[in-house]
């Protein structure tokens, strides 16, 4: 009984640590654009583009996670794809406190971003917020700016994944 105990405690320590720790981050290098699209293959998944530094990006962020709380499976991948270079520290925690921990999390890992950028877009010029709509069927539709995100919802429900 005593080592189940200690076995429980050890387990609740570890998962406060790694909530503690925020979301995970992974390094968007060269291949990982079709690496999300091969993991989310026939699956309506939302990729939004957004940076630490810039400021409609913070201000839609909240949104973004009301959403999440609305469709808890919804396939949401964030990616900091700031041209200032951001540390980890800043991208999870802007994560954190908008709702977005949760959220797939990537962040531009890679001094050659314009080779990142051309593989998510070749006509993409690094102007966020950016955000891919990618269809079950892989039809993909690119929103500049800011999403509307009536139109965002109109677009999970056109794809069966509405439901609030």
């Amino acid at each position: 009984m005593r080592k189940l105990l200690l076995a429980i405690m050890a387990l609740a320590i570890a998962m406060a640590d790694s909530a503690a720790a925020g979301p995970e981050l992974r390094a968007f290098v060269r291949g990982s654009w079709q690496a999300i699209l091969e993991a989310h293959r026939g699956q309506p998944t939302i990729v939004h583009f957004w940076g630490v530094t810039c400021g409609p990006c913070r201000l839609e962020m909240p949104q973004w996670g009301r959403l999440l709380r609305e469709h808890p499976g919804l396939g949401l991948v964030v990616i900091d794809a700031d041209l200032v270079p951001n540390a980890p520290d800043a991208v999870s925690a802007v994560l954190a406190e908008t709702g977005l921990a949760g959220a797939e999390s990537w962040m531009f890992a890679d001094g050659f971003l314009e080779r990142l950028r051309y593989e998510v877009d070749r006509q993409w010029h690094g102007e966020i917020p950016r955000t891919m709509l990618i269809a079950r069927d892989g039809t993909i539709s690119a929103i500049e700016g800011s999403a509307n995100m009536e139109a965002v919802r109109a677009w999970l429900d056109a794809q069966g994944a509405g439901g609030r």
